[in-house]
């Protein structure tokens, strides 16, 4: 039979794991969630399953599910947004699904669409319906700029917007265009890429006025803040900066996207495969996590992950 001590020794111990519960439960709450925004997936190129012609990988090997899964878990990214790399296998998206199916809840996609052919505004109606895919990415450099001017990408902007598709686009000295389109769709939710700095515009420590061209795309992508239905990728930092980690250059690039849109619509992403030499994965998160003195914690739970989640649609 307990004595009165014991008795009162574990009522007492119980009373206070009790107690402690709602407080290791709001903790747990509290992890922030973290999502890439982009990143690049493919396999080798086999007779089976060829690249398209002339096709030039990031990296000199496939980067696999098999390689990026550890790297998410020691960084401790929860979920990726997979941008099938176009130049390599088109409007393919097996391999990306193949991720989703492999790891339910870490993996969606971002899917191409051939905008130069019309016959695809049929498909936008059940776009989602396609395992994993959360809207479409768009290329509007090299020859494929001219379609933002030609009249060839006119069909897709108001399909998209009446399909209720988010829409990744990459430019390169564009980022103006898209005031008038997103003035005339303004339920189309846009997300501008790396902050609006293209290939073509990023900086080379021997050459100011390269530095300068960051400044002015990051200004251009500044100015479509008005409106609400633009949102922007922080990522690809690497790419924008002319030195090593934490890229300290970059700060008032960041910051000034940060005061243009505030938290809720930038998106933290790395594009890992378009700079795998500049930075470590978890670098890339603490760059933003530990090395931006002007977030707070709740605008870092916004920019890491909860934006993007929003914005996505991706529950």
């Amino acid at each position: 039979m307990p004595s009165r001590r014991s008795f009162l020794t574990g009522t007492v111990a119980t009373g206070v794991a009790l107690s402690s519960q709602p407080l290791r439960t709001a903790i747990a709450q509290q992890k922030r969630t973290i999502v890439d925004s982009q990143v690049h997936l493919w396999p080798a190129s086999t007779p089976q399953r060829p690249w398209l012609p002339a096709a030039k990988p990031q990296l000199p090997e496939p980067f696999t599910i098999e390689r990026i899964i550890p790297l998410m878990d020691e960084a401790g990214v929860d979920r990726v947004v997979i941008v099938p790399p176009g130049s390599l296998e088109g409007e393919r998206i097996d391999y990306a699904q193949e991720a989703v199916r492999r790891y339910p809840g870490r993996f969606a996609i971002m899917a191409r669409i051939a905008l130069d052919k019309p016959d695809r505004a049929a498909r936008l109606t059940t776009w989602r319906d396609q395992v994993g895919v959360l809207g479409v990415r768009l290329n509007f450099v090299a020859d494929e700029a001219a379609w933002l001017t030609d009249g060839t990408a006119d069909w897709f902007w108001p399909a998209a917007e009446k399909a209720r598709l988010p829409v990744m686009f990459l430019t390169s000295g564009q980022t103006s265009l898209f005031a008038s389109i997103a003035e005339r769709h303004p339920d189309l939710t846009l997300i501008l890429d790396h902050m609006g700095v293209g290939a073509g515009l990023r900086p080379r420590a021997e050459s100011p006025t390269s530095v300068s061209k960051v400044a002015d795309a990051i200004a251009e992508t500044a100015a479509l803040a008005k409106y609400q239905n633009v949102s922007v990728k922080l990522s690809s930092v690497p790419l924008i900066s002319t030195e090593s980690y934490p890229f300290r250059d970059t700060i008032p690039h960041i910051r000034r996207l940060f005061d243009a849109y505030g938290p809720q619509r930038c998106h933290w992403g790395t594009d890992v495969t378009n700079s795998f030499a500049r930075a470590t994965y978890r670098q890339r998160v603490t760059q933003f996590t530990e090395e931006l003195p002007f977030l707070n914690e709740s605008d870092k739970d916004w920019i890491m992950g909860r934006s993007l989640l929003e914005r996505l649609r991706w529950t």
